[in-house]
């Protein structure tokens, strides 16, 4: 993979390496281990996730999406929102998308520096139940918005022990065997919370969740009636926001919209893996 030209980018804090894959210029050979390697803080280039574009027969393309642990994950919206713009930048597609994901087919509309995207519908949206932890029993909701969320409201984000307390709730046996993303969210005025997230497959707290930050919305608007559009503020101070509709109960037309930026444009050197 040496000489290959790659994009880092960030939404809203979420940062991403991204490689136009379409004429298979990626080896294949030990590809796991090669992104972790990559995706390494401050002995590779680092990035929460590693995207791959390629083509797609129905759509304008598809992307496989690796966490930096390797692994791959059906769906991030921050991601997401990256492809799009990379998308456009590089004359894959109008501003006007759509592209597959293993969550399914996803649509975006870019505009400048920020991009809009049409989530797949949430499921298996539950709030207000109880899990068991080492401290005690904490009550929290859950959905599946292209990935596994666990939302726990908080009265004070800066006090969360997020590593401790969101492992232990990723690797519960109540998630079992895909494990949860975990976020913490507080109520910040009308129609605002702040969050806080532990991802999986980074294995860490990070600065956005694109998927979190939409199943922490619907969380708060089945719990306490928050109206669409709801503004997100993550951990890196960069707001997102998300839109949906909600009729009986079920959620639908659901939006997330933020940034999506390009940091540089670069080429990979064999060092960036060979250690």
């Amino acid at each position: 993979m040496e000489n290959i030209t790659f994009y880092k980018m960030s939404g809203s804090g979420n940062d991403f390496i991204i490689i136009d894959n379409r004429d298979r210029v990626v080896d294949e050979t030990c590809l796991t281990e090669v992104i972790s390697k990559i995706c390494r803080r401050k002995m590779s280039i680092g990035a929460d996730g590693f995207i791959l574009i390629e083509r797609s027969d129905a759509v304008a393309f598809k992307w496989r999406f690796f966490n930096s642990d390797g692994s791959i994950a059906e769906m991030c919206g921050n991601g997401a929102r990256c492809a799009a713009r990379f998308a456009w930048l590089n004359g894959i597609a109008g501003k006007d998308m759509s592209f597959e994901t293993d969550a399914g087919i996803i649509s975006a509309r870019v505009t400048d520096g920020r991009v809009k995207i049409r989530m797949t519908d949430p499921v298996d949206l539950k709030t207000d139940y109880s899990v068991e932890l080492k401290s005690g029993p904490v009550t929290l909701g859950s959905a599946n918005t292209g990935v596994p969320h666990a939302v726990i409201p908080v009265d004070d984000l800066d006090a969360v022990q997020v590593v401790q307390r969101g492992s232990e709730i990723r690797y519960h046996q109540d998630y079992v065997p895909a494990g949860t993303n975990v976020n913490f969210v507080c109520p910040r005025g009308d129609n605002t919370i702040g969050i806080r997230t532990y991802e999986r497959g980074v294995e860490d707290e990070t600065l956005a969740c694109g998927t979190g930050s939409v199943a922490a919305a619907l969380i708060m608007a089945s719990r306490c009636g928050m109206i669409s559009p709801i503004d997100v503020i993550t951990r890196s101070g960069a707001t997102l926001t998300v839109y949906f509709k909600k009729q009986n109960g079920r959620f639908s037309d659901v939006y997330l919209e933020g940034d999506a930026r390009l940091i540089y444009k670069a080429q990979l050197c064999k060092d960036a893996w060979n250690y």
